[in-house]
């Protein structure tokens, strides 16, 4: 039997009875005949999936009271999937009850097997919504604040991150723009025992090379004409917590040779100074491009590279992730709802189908802009793939069972644990902690070899 709750909520008595009996082995079953009750089981309980008959009383030849109780239940329980029960005659009521919100529709007389069907399709989608709600709980719980990873090769990363957090090795963030990489770098620092001193980010990128070097190390009162003041740079101010150099394949080589210094020794001078400055501050670095292919073209130090990059994090593109896409969408819708004070249900088939068929090119910035422009611009009640400016694919999208995504998930854990192992099976036994009969038993239903 499911752990979740269905709510049938039916003024009629017979047909009330026939439908607890017909899922009672099934589902935790709740009646109600009335809004009154059915809101009062809402609010104690809020259920996965709801029967709602339009006609209830005191209306139980019209249709008011059943799309007053439709509103007022998704104002309460927004994920809750509601399946309105409508006369044959009542098409545009059932076109009006999907459009308020409502899940799916199902047309009287009521056929229990018919029925059955529905039901189980809305408990299905509803508990693989309820496990990325659980899941995005958790990573904004997760001590990598402000990181949402469901796929295993982020969630692997993550682990990498907290492990690096607990030294004061360099670190260069490697990725495509708009993956987040100031977002880890952050993470990072939040982790660290550096997290009460100061996190100062800055594009190397973003300021002309005149005023870089100002901007990093400072300056003495003085030392050019318009320097009327001392000021403090940008390294100097990260003392005690860590520094961020984003875009750092874009640093001018000019500069070069005066950042390998500091890293080297530690100390900086300011522009017109010559007192050396001790700086306690944990590097972290970030670019999009290929520093190996800049410094074969001499445009980026090899003794730069190797004092920047102690550890290395890749991050992949969205594509490459596209596990995370929906968990992340929804988090960002989650945000924007109450930033915008907006009661935005979900994101409708049409849009989930054109999140996850898109390649996202500006990946998790671009996602999160998109998102962010629907939540402002969307008539609601749930986003379409037309708020998102994407369309929808030409192939309707369809959500795996549990059965299929438990089994995807572990035959993808089996293949990992083998790489990680060089195809010895000892080993990704033990990575998996399995015994070894147990291993050759999952590697043959899932039908991977080992060489």
């Amino acid at each position: 039997m499911s752990d979740f709750t269905l709510l049938i909520v039916e003024d009629d008595p017979g047909l009330q009875s026939q439908l607890k009996w017909n899922f009672a082995d099934r589902y935790k079953v709740v009646t109600a005949s009335d809004r009154e009750s059915a809101l009062a089981v809402v609010k104690k309980r809020p259920p996965a999936v709801v029967t709602l008959d339009l006609g209830l009383p005191p209306d139980p030849g019209g249709v008011s009271e059943g799309f007053a109780t439709l509103e007022a239940i998704l104002r309460h329980s927004p994920n809750t999937k509601v399946i309105v029960i409508t006369g044959n005659d009542q098409v545009d009521n059932a076109v009006r009850a999907i459009g308020m919100g409502a899940y799916d529709f199902y047309q009287k007389p009521v056929e229990p097997d018919m029925l059955a069907f529905v039901v189980e399709r809305a408990m299905r989608l509803y508990e693989l919504e309820e496990e990325n709600r659980k899941l995005a709980r958790s990573q904004v719980n997760h001590p990598l604040d402000g990181v949402i990873a469901a796929s295993p090769r982020m969630v692997e990363i993550c682990r990498l991150l907290e492990r690096l957090a607990a030294t004061d090795l360099s670190v260069l963030l490697l990725g495509e723009s708009g993956t987040g990489k100031e977002v880890m770098a952050r993470a990072l620092h939040n982790l660290s025992r550096r997290r009460e001193g100061p996190f100062i980010a800055i594009n190397t990128a973003a300021i002309p090379e005149t005023l870089l070097e100002a901007e990093l190390f400072g300056y003495e009162k003085g030392a050019f004409t318009d320097a009327a003041k001392q000021t403090i740079g940008k390294i100097e101010m990260a003392g005690g917590g860590t520094l961020f150099l984003d875009e750092i394949g874009d640093m001018p080589p000019s500069l070069q040779p005066k950042l390998l210094r500091f890293l080297q020794e530690r100390t900086i001078e300011r522009i017109g100074g010559r007192k050396p400055i001790p700086v306690d501050v944990r590097i972290v670095c970030a670019t999009n491009q290929d520093l190996e292919a800049l410094i074969a073209q001499g445009k980026f130090r090899q003794d730069l590279y190797f004092r920047i990059n102690e550890s290395v994090i890749e991050l992949p593109p969205l594509r490459e992730r596209r596990e995370d896409i929906a968990v992340l969408a929804r988090a960002f819708l989650h945000r924007y709802n109450h930033e915008m004070k907006r009661d935005l249900l979900d994101f409708d088939e049409s849009a989930l189908a054109a999140l996850e068929a898109y390649d996202w090119p500006g990946n998790v910035r671009e996602l999160q802009g998109r998102v962010k422009t629907a939540v402002a611009l969307a008539q609601g009640p749930k986003i379409r793939a037309e708020d998102l400016k994407l369309s929808p694919p030409e192939t309707t999208r369809r959500l795996l069972t549990l059965k299929e995504a438990r089994e995807e998930a572990e035959r993808q854990a089996l293949a990992a644990a083998l790489s990680a192992a060089d195809g010895k099976v000892a080993k990704a036994a033990e990575i998996l902690d399995v015994t070894r009969p147990t291993l050759y038993a999952l590697l043959d239903r899932h039908n991977l070899k080992v060489s």
